[in-house]
């Protein structure tokens, strides 16, 4: 479906098969025959769509693959394509595998048996993000886009990912939200290896954009709002409710993030945590674990490693 927002402004929506988001908006922003991609898709045919990849550049929101995953066949010799610094180390670890014995280590750490992890990691094979490198022009906070009437000037907003970039048009109050804010289900946030404190800073980066005079957010998944702050103010609540979810199952007694993972309430359709999706208890673990380091951040919990499990207990 191709939606027209504003003059020079579309909205693509691409399907993403067996994911529970659905499709990916990708916005389309054209001036003289040239367009700026905001997002693409995964690299599966049916979410290709017919582009003008001579005239064509790309502006990638974060590392996930279900934005980036299509940019190595889209990009051409003479496009560029925009990205943050962070993820695009990551992205070259991913293509050489080099990142997936660091992601399995770190998971059985918090209590994922080994060979249960590993039937998640094919849906997150290299393959995803395309077969050939990616020359990336990389942006950072305050840098701007200018494509036709349009002035975008990135946000650095890291938690969903390490190096998520909004983009904000000041003149016409539109936020180009990424995941960074979605109105019909709430972000996942997730730990990394290298970033235990995703929680914080996503909520630090939910403050920071609080305060912009928005009129109109884009996201990058499922339907479109204006009131920005009233959205904010609910996912916080929904991460304080899980916070509290979490710090009431270690009154038990010491789990692994696995553990308590289990007993947390999801909103997936399936009879048990044992029969979880594997993809999705990858994100249900992961969530967990920066909702477990939130609670050591804020002296809620306490953390401790025994023989290489990593365990949290009440404070």
């Amino acid at each position: 479906m191709i939606e027209q927002i504003l003059p020079g402004l579309w909205r693509i929506e691409v399907t993403l098969p067996d994911n529970p988001l659905q499709a990916v908006n990708s916005y389309v922003l054209q001036e003289d025959g040239r367009f700026l991609v905001i997002d693409t898709g995964m690299n599966l045919p049916v979410c290709k769509n017919d582009v003008d990849l001579d005239q064509t550049d790309f502006f990638i929101t974060h590392m996930h693959h279900d934005h980036m995953g299509l940019v190595s066949q889209f990009a051409g010799e003479k496009s560029k394509v925009y990205f943050n610094k962070p993820e695009s180390i990551f992205i070259q670890q991913f293509l050489v595998n080099a990142r997936w014995t660091t992601l399995l280590e770190f998971n059985v750490a918090h209590g994922f048996d080994r060979e249960e992890f590993q039937k998640s990691m094919p849906r997150f094979s290299s393959a995803v993000f395309g077969s050939r490198p990616i020359t990336f022009t990389l942006l950072s906070e305050g840098d701007v886009l200018k494509i036709g009437d349009y002035n975008l000037t990135c946000i650095e907003t890291p938690g969903h990912s390490p190096g998520h970039i909004c983009l904000y048009e000041k003149d016409k109050k539109l936020l180009f939200a990424g995941d960074h804010i979605l109105f019909d289900v709430t972000p996942n946030i997730m730990s990394y290896p290298e970033m235990t404190n995703t929680l914080d800073l996503y909520l630090k980066s939910l403050e920071k954009v609080y305060p912009l005079d928005v009129q109109l957010v884009l996201p990058a998944h499922r339907s479109r709002m204006q009131n920005h702050r009233a959205r904010i103010l609910e996912i916080r609540q929904h991460h304080e409710d899980r916070l509290n979810e979490a710090r009431e199952a270690l009154e038990k007694g010491a789990r692994t993030a696995y553990q308590v993972a289990a007993v947390i309430s999801w909103d997936i359709e399936c009879d048990g945590w044992e029969n979880f999706p594997d993809a999705q208890k990858y994100f249900a673990v992961g969530e967990t674990i920066a909702h477990l380091e939130h609670l050591a951040l804020l002296n809620r919990a306490k953390k401790t490693v025994v023989d290489g499990k990593i365990w949290y207990l009440p404070a």
